[in-house]
């Protein structure tokens, strides 16, 4: 679990440095395109936007992610700034040819402290078809041979949907071959392309997770879930605890969600709770990145969990949980509303279930 105040800086900033990409990934959130954004951050809004993300606090963890940030010729003058200033700076760059060996050894000598690639199929037939690219399976791998031999830890992404599910037990086996560090595993939240995609059940999600919390026993690598928070209720059932014991309701330890312990920073400097939340709570052209997730309306009532309504509001793992705002976002508009992807219902709650009707995995 964190030991961050999260209400005063997140655990993980994400600042989306380009939209432009050269992949037509199934599932991608940004509606990424081949050519970069006229309104961009330029490379001296971002550095300022560096020197405010110190402002947060020794060691504050920044992703650099797009779209592909290596379609910019600047992002390891900007990882070597933020490593000047003390931040933790890590990339999500795409299984494309961008991904060389020359800029990896640049990258790593600009102090980049972590690579993190997508692997959604464990084969070049199913990750290719998923990421609408021939040959990104076969430079994905090679670019982590790559980054393992610069000396850069590498963390895996993968997608949780109907597509994808059945290739999660093959996909851990290659995660350990490859030596990864991490293996972060995001569960669909249909906005962007991904609204085409076919998600997988409540019932389903949960199978996934209690498999996964079994997989995190097992294996060397670390293991987290993105958007999908129910993980750590399901982690606190296997283990025989229960809610208060957990960290549950009020005055428990919180876990990240949108909003609460993360922010992400658009292509345009759009501050947004999540990615996959696209409420902006203004711009860091206009106020520092900081002040708007400390200060702003959105990101103060998505942090006090007592906000949330519908079952999620009435959950005893609130705290440790507190669904994905993203998905509530996704489903009903509504960021404070309930996850249509947990199929828990708190004792005694008699109240609207999320997948009577907003839900498409009903």
């Amino acid at each position: 679990m964190y030991h961050v105040d999260t209400s005063e800086r997140p655990v993980v900033l994400i600042w989306e440095v380009t939209q432009a990409c050269h992949l037509s990934c199934d599932h991608c959130r940004a509606d990424a395109q081949p050519d970069r954004h006229p309104d961009e951050l330029t490379t001296d809004e971002g550095k300022r936007l560096l020197e405010d993300a110190a402002a947060f606090g020794e060691g504050q963890l920044v992703v650099l992610s797009g779209g592909d940030p290596l379609v910019r010729d600047d992002v390891a003058e900007l990882v070597a700034y933020g490593d000047e200033l003390g931040l933790r700076m890590t990339m999500t760059p795409s299984g494309t040819r961008s991904l060389s060996t020359e800029r990896i050894e640049a990258l790593a000598d600009a102090g980049l402290e972590r690579i993190a690639v997508s692997l959604d199929g464990a084969s070049a037939e199913g990750h290719d078809a998923f990421r609408g690219e021939t040959g990104s399976f076969a430079e994905t791998i090679r670019a982590v041979e790559d980054a393992r031999d610069a000396g850069i830890p590498v963390q895996v992404n993968t997608t949780v949907c109907r597509e994808t599910v059945g290739e999660l037990p093959a996909i851990r086996s290659l995660v350990s071959e490859l030596g990864a560090v991490l293996w972060s595993v995001f569960f669909l939240v249909p906005i962007g392309r991904g609204r085409v995609l076919d998600p997988i059940d409540p019932a389903e999600a949960d199978a996934v997770m209690r498999w996964l919390a079994a997989v995190a026993e097992e294996e060397p690598f670390g293991l987290k879930t993105t958007e999908a928070p129910h993980y750590r209720r399901v982690l606190a059932q296997r283990s025989a605890d229960d809610a208060s014991e957990a960290g549950g309701g009020k005055g428990g330890r919180t876990g990240v969600i949108a909003g609460d312990g993360f922010a992400f920073v658009s292509h345009t400097g759009e501050v947004y709770p999540s990615g996959f939340l696209p409420q902006s709570a203004g711009s860091v052209r206009e106020q520092p990145v900081h002040e708007l997730y400390r200060e702003a309306p959105l990101f103060r009532e998505l942090r006090n969990r007592d906000t949330l309504e519908g079952k999620c509001g009435a959950c005893p793992y609130r705290a440790i949980c507190g669904g994905s705002r993203s998905r509530a976002y996704a489903h009903t508009g509504d960021p404070l509303a309930s996850d249509p992807l947990c199929p828990y219902v708190p004792p005694g709650y008699d109240g609207p279930l999320p997948w009577d009707s907003s839900s498409p995995t009903a």
